[in-house]
């Protein structure tokens, strides 16, 4: 598959997830946008990292570890995602628990 349907995917999801972080006040909604705006840069990273592997084998032979890094930076992005999650719904949860509710406007009334 060429490489120009995953950087148009890549940019398709990353942009839903812009326009979800940007228009919706539900705080659930909005983490998912921000795991979806994640998974577009892993997918992009994924699909570049394959690709530089395989010109990377095509000079240096079928044993070349060149081209993995985008697969190393993957695994931390997605341990970066795991640890906002978990900060993130904890705080949701302890949000809802004062205010029952999780709209992220209702946040602005804590300034006062």
């Amino acid at each position: 598959m060429p490489i120009n349907n995953y950087i148009f995917l890549g940019i398709i999801l990353f942009c839903i997830g812009v326009t979800g972080v940007l228009t919706r006040r539900n705080a659930i909604i909005i983490f998912m946008c921000i795991e979806l705006m994640l998974n577009a840069v892993n997918l992009l990273l994924v699909a570049f990292s394959k690709m530089h592997h395989q010109v990377a084998a095509l000079h240096q032979g079928a044993a070349s570890t060149v081209g993995t890094e985008g697969q190393i930076f993957v695994f931390f992005i997605m341990v970066v995602a795991a640890a906002e999650v978990s900060v993130g719904l904890a705080i949701i949860v302890m949000m809802y628990r004062n205010t029952h509710s999780v709209d992220v406007n209702f946040l602005n009334r804590l300034k006062h």
